[in-house]
């Protein structure tokens, strides 16, 4: 018995370790907010775009439909994965103000600011909308809870997150085109060290996240996530994991919210899109380091999943860089 327990708990590690792997950051855009209450600002729902608000002085309500008010305090950091529309106030009850009439343009690499005079007591936050490459948030992300909160202690008991919320909260932070690189990728580390203690904790209560109650599904996807490259069909997964095709598919679309083909896909694409993009592979050897055994049946998929074809796409990013 202890084997079992031993094995489930490594098997969890190993899917939230998926998890970790840092969604690759297209753009950001983050601004500083200095207010007095009494205050509050609405937030609509961001597609493709996880949210971070960090409290740097004073105190705040996180709000959203369904869900119990969150207070914040000096030090603490939530972040909204899948960027659930919620409002911030100095209280839970508070009506806002829409974030698009004090802040109207808010394109990827630049910044903003918000000061609102109150009388009232002062907060002072960063926030920042981080706009990932959707093609690569697969159902295991979105299934992630509607925020994930930091308390000041657990970010102190993380220097490096701690320590890169403080530098990019400074008011004296380069703006300059060489620092925006800069800014993206701290935010990146920013995003990934945060999810590592708050997916500890979800691996610690398993009733958080379902898709780590079900043995079967959770090393389905541990095994489509990281052995991808091998000629896995759904039948194969479904055998390997002790279930029949129709009880796998179900389950694995109800845990992770798609069904266990697109998911596979959707792995293998991210990684061809990586080689073709970031290494000098050669374009004929990246189908069998992503599963497919005929190149045609590669490129098709490739096309249909893009929309260009790998050679566009290695193109594109060659331009692009």
């Amino acid at each position: 018995m202890e084997t079992v327990g031993t094995d489930r708990h490594e098997q969890r590690e190993d899917l939230l370790s998926e998890l970790l792997k840092p969604l690759r950051l297209t753009g950001v855009f983050d601004s500083r907010w200095h207010v007095r209450a009494p205050w509050a600002i609405e937030g609509d729902a961001e597609r493709s775009c996880a949210v971070l608000h960090y409290v740097v002085e004073g105190d705040c309500w996180i709000t959203t439909d369904d869900e119990p008010p969150v207070e914040l305090h000096a030090g603490d950091l939530v972040v909204f994965p899948t960027g659930t529309a919620h409002r911030l106030a100095d209280r839970p009850e508070r009506q806002g103000v829409p974030l698009k009439a004090v802040l109207p343009e808010r394109q990827p690499g630049t910044s903003g600011e918000i000061v609102i005079d109150g009388t009232g007591p002062e907060s002072r936050l960063l926030c920042a909308g981080l706009h990932y490459d959707a093609s690569a948030a697969t159902g295991l992300y979105t299934s992630l809870p509607w925020a994930l909160v930091l308390d000041g202690p657990q970010v102190d008991r993380e220097p490096l997150l701690r320590d890169t919320l403080r530098l990019l909260a400074a008011p004296d932070r380069p703006v300059g085109p060489g620092d925006r690189l800069i800014t993206l990728r701290a935010f990146e580390m920013a995003l990934v060290l945060a999810l590592r203690p708050l997916l500890r904790e979800l691996a610690d209560n398993p009733a958080s996240l379902p898709l780590l109650r079900h043995p079967g599904i959770s090393r389905a996807v541990v095994i489509m996530a990281t052995r991808f490259a091998e000629p896995w069909t759904i039948d194969s997964v479904a055998r390997e994991v002790g279930m029949s095709r129709s009880a796998f598919t179900a389950a694995f679309r109800d845990l992770v919210g798609e069904p266990p083909a697109r998911y596979l896909a959707a792995r293998r694409m991210q990684e061809a899109g990586r080689l073709l993009a970031e290494t000098s592979l050669p374009q004929s050897a990246v189908p069998s380091r992503v599963g497919y055994q005929s190149a045609v049946g590669f490129h098709l998929a490739f096309r249909k999943w893009f929309g260009v074809t790998p050679g566009e796409y290695r193109a594109g990013e060659a331009s692009a860089a």
